[in-house]
């Protein structure tokens, strides 16, 4: 386990390189983006995703040889396993939007110790609004703390679902978006987990990669809420699927509807 002051200093570090970061990113912003696709047409990646990771990377290499990274870019190592420091990170989620709306997109990083959750900061960098800390720390909103939002059950509130998962009913999402009050779709798991994470949605339900919700995990664990498989199965933190992040009540209530 990481000492308490050696966290509250790598946190106070982790802050400085996110500021330097966004302002990276905004500089970029309105310049040519260079644009490629990956496995598909909807999957991109810019020049400033590459930058981004590759600023972050850097940054991490500098407090020592024990620190891995995994990177959604492929700049960092190759991580097989959880022991000793990993740190996953999404230099850009919500490449799409950044691309088309220049809105709605986070910067995301998660450090574990020995595959057991330590700090993790979600960025949404158009709103300078910074969700960030751990276990050991707390949470804090731009430095502010901040407590689990209310135990409220899928019947009461707002969900963030996945375009793809909705269209394809998967997991009956449908039921799931009908029994809710209604159905938000941002396009970034960062962005939708911010808003789980301050009680606008009461979940997020999504297939997700490690860079995905690495830096989630952390914070949601930490804050008291449901973060597993879309069958309620811990999560591993190397592994791709469908994941459901929520307040207790309404991970309760959509695995019911997920096991009819």
């Amino acid at each position: 386990m990481i000492d308490k002051s050696e966290l509250i200093l790598i946190d106070q570090q982790i802050k400085t390189w996110l500021k330097e970061d966004r302002q990276l990113i905004l500089n970029e912003l309105n310049s040519q983006l260079t644009v490629h696709t990956k496995n598909s047409r909807k999957d991109l990646v810019t020049n400033v995703d590459k930058q981004s990771e590759q600023f972050l990377v850097n940054k991490i290499r500098s407090l020592g040889p024990n620190n891995r990274i995994l990177g959604e870019e492929g700049l960092g190592d190759s991580v097989k396993d959880t022991a000793g420091r990993v740190w996953i990170v999404d230099p850009i989620d919500g490449t799409m939007n950044f691309v088309k709306q220049h809105e709605h997109f986070a910067v995301m990083i998660g450090l574990y110790d020995d595959g057991q959750p330590v700090l993790g900061y979600i960025l949404d960098v158009m709103k300078n609004q910074l969700i960030s800390g751990g276990p050991q720390i707390g949470i804090t909103e731009n430095g502010n703390p901040i407590s689990a939002p209310d135990n409220t059950g899928l019947r009461d509130g707002l969900i963030g679902l996945s375009g793809p998962l909705l269209i394809r009913n998967d997991h009956q999402m449908l039921t799931i978006g009908e029994e809710a009050l209604g159905v938000r779709i941002y396009g970034s798991a960062g962005i939708d987990i911010l808003a789980v994470l301050t009680g606008e949605l009461i979940g997020y339900i999504s297939y997700l990669r490690p860079w995905d919700f690495g830096a989630g995990k952390v914070l949601a664990d930490t804050i008291g809420l449901s973060f597993t498989t879309i069958d309620g199965q811990p999560l591993g933190m190397l592994s791709s699927g469908i994941v459901l992040i929520a307040t207790k009540s309404a991970h309760k209530d959509i695995l019911t509807i997920v096991s009819q």
